[in-house]
């Protein structure tokens, strides 16, 4: 009787056991892409298209955090004639490359964007038989709005200076791919290309040296070079790693 007893005890605390529902599983987290849009990044970009230049194309993108991308297409370059009596064409391939824009810069890029209703408004001068400079393009893209403009020329104050900007950031990019080349191709040249690209610098036509500082330092670093060559560079490198004030 109390081995029947005990094995009543057992089976009624067992069946008790397996009524008892089971926990529910822990909530999975929530991927970070699946998290509320306010956490997206925003962006505003510069497009630039004039044919006849030796960048007829190019664009600018900048995010909040500084980071960002410059894409362009240079212009194709004809050679000397063959013996056909044909000139050869050489194909620039697209550039691609990642850019860093300093804190100064890109509140005024944002702040600037905010100003005009995120490019939301009308960009382009009413104005009659203006030269033309470009077809321009300003868009901005966030989770607190999107838009944008073109023109070719603004009489907008705001407008014109992050034209301006974004026009001076194209020019240092695009001058690191000549130094680059010329470091190849054309040493010679390099002197008088540095001096030049030192005046634009001081007139304010040439911004954020910081994404061409590689190039500045291998010409600095190649003592095959003029002394001269070097030094130019040197002072131009010291100028773009310095910190942003």
């Amino acid at each position: 009787m109390k081995t029947l007893g005990l094995f009543l005890s057992l089976t009624t605390i067992s069946c008790a056991q397996a009524v008892v529902p089971a926990a529910d599983p822990p909530p999975s987290p929530t991927p970070a892409s699946a998290s509320s849009p306010a956490s997206a990044s925003s962006e505003v970009s510069f497009q630039f298209e004039r044919v006849g230049l030796s960048v007829p194309k190019f664009k600018i993108v900048v995010h909040e955090d500084g980071t960002g991308t410059y894409q362009a297409q240079v212009a194709a370059v004809s050679g000397g004639g063959a013996a056909s009596g044909l000139q050869s064409t050489t194909v620039n391939p697209p550039v691609n490359r990642p850019i860093s824009i300093s804190p100064p810069t890109t509140e005024t890029i944002f702040k600037t964007a905010q100003s005009l209703d995120h490019f939301n408004i009308e960009c382009a001068s009413k104005a009659k038989n203006i030269a033309d400079t470009g077809k321009k393009t300003l868009s901005y893209k966030g989770a607190d709005g999107q838009g944008s403009c073109l023109y070719n020329y603004s009489e907008n104050k705001s407008v014109a200076q992050l034209t301006e900007m974004f026009q001076a950031i194209a020019f240092t990019m695009d001058e690191g791919r000549k130094l680059e080349f010329m470091h190849r191709f054309d040493r010679l040249g390099l002197y008088s290309e540095i001096d030049v690209f030192n005046h634009e610098i001081e007139e304010k036509r040439a911004l954020e040296l910081g994404n061409i500082a590689p190039a500045l330092r291998s010409i600095v670093a190649d003592e095959a070079l003029m002394q001269r060559v070097r030094e130019r560079a040197a002072k131009l490198l010291a100028q773009a790693e310095e910190p942003p004030k």
